[in-house]
């Protein structure tokens, strides 16, 4: 799987939870839905770092690295 492959995995993903939290029951296991989300950003935030190390020159992704971790942060209650 390339890159692309995988931001549209982890784009229907999203797409799937939003549908999946209108559900009148979404708040069930929500405290391991935090965590799986939590933890999703922490990759993403990852994959931003590794992109941003390949690149000749610095840009944005810096900067969405570190807000993606604070709010991984945030909802992993860290």
């Amino acid at each position: 799987m390339n890159e692309l492959e995988a931001s549209l995995v982890v784009r229907a993903g999203a797409d799937l939870l939003v549908a999946a939290s209108s559900d009148p029951r979404s708040n069930e296991g929500y405290g391991a839905v935090k965590a799986n989300i939590s933890a999703a950003l922490d990759s993403l935030a990852q994959a931003l770092q590794n992109f941003e190390g390949a690149a000749r020159e610095p840009n944005r992704s810096k900067g969405w690295m570190e807000d993606l971790r604070r709010v991984a942060d945030d909802l992993a209650g860290r």
